[in-house]
């Protein structure tokens, strides 16, 4: 029937949503070592920086929300605040968005920085710091990032910070003074672009999904893959383009059933 065409459509498009998956194809190393350092640090009550960099689309915050998921009984025992620092008004916006996390009153300028790195210097649980974008808080002197990556340092310090970033070299051009001091300098993990053959992956995957035929066939997954990683390697693109397609192959089909119903119709 037509309603059963479109339910299959309907999933169809479901399914290349860019949600996090079950499993991140092609990022088994990566959430492998994001697993690992959150076990070592926040587990083992060791703090400590990593920063996470790769092309927008690569998995980064997906790999992150999954691990994040899958050690939520380990990391039980501490305080997890994940912040976007696009949604802040200036790189500064960063401490009381955290004071507001921690239940700290609101305090401007100095006085609100020294309180919380008194408040994560003092005793208590282990505190994840997850700040995506990252690159928004670059600002005049770095001081904003700068203080950020030293807390982890302080003495007696419970912070653990991950940053993610578009850039690649936001360590060595924003944080080189990090770099001298022996433990200042983040673990470093890149995020590279994905390869025709896991865009293709990750799009048969996604509509393997769907029961009966496939919506799109192998050809046109292909060429979207091959058009994908050419100029990105982006598999948000690849799943907004595959949903493209499926809109106008619904388009096509609602109107011919207009004109005439389908034998059988099924989907």
């Amino acid at each position: 029937s037509v309603f059963d065409t479109g339910t299959c459509y309907q999933q169809a498009k479901r399914v290349l949503h860019a949600a996090v998956p079950d499993r991140l194809h092609a990022r088994e190393r990566e959430t492998g070592i994001i697993r690992q350092f959150l076990r070592d640090h926040v587990c083992g009550r060791h703090p400590g920086s990593l920063y996470i960099s790769g092309p927008p689309g690569t998995g980064k915050t997906a790999c992150l929300s999954r691990v994040l998921l899958d050690c939520k009984a380990e990391l039980t025992g501490s305080k997890t605040i994940v912040l976007n620092c696009m949604a802040l008004s200036s790189p500064a916006g960063i401490f009381p968005a955290m004071a507001q996390e921690l239940g700290l009153p609101g305090a401007a300028g100095r006085e609100g920085v020294r309180r919380l790195e008194k408040k994560l210097t003092a005793q208590g649980p282990m505190v994840l710091l997850v700040l995506d974008e990252l690159d928004q808080l670059e600002s005049k002197g770095q001081d904003v990032l700068y203080t950020l990556f030293e807390w982890p340092q302080l003495p007696g310090s419970r912070l653990v910070l991950v940053g993610l970033a578009n850039a690649l070299d936001l360590t060595d051009r924003s944080l080189a003074r990090l770099a001298a001091c022996p433990t200042g300098s983040p673990q470093l993990l890149h995020f590279p672009p994905y390869t025709r053959e896991q865009l293709t992956a990750i799009l048969t995957e996604r509509l393997g999904q769907v029961a009966g035929d496939p919506v799109l066939d192998a050809a046109a997954l292909q060429f979207c893959a091959r058009k994908v990683s050419a100029v990105s390697g982006d598999a948000r693109k690849a799943l907004d383009v595959c949903r493209r397609a499926v809109e106008v192959v619904e388009l096509e089909v609602r109107s011919q059933t207009l004109l005439k119903p389908l034998p059988g119709g099924e989907c």
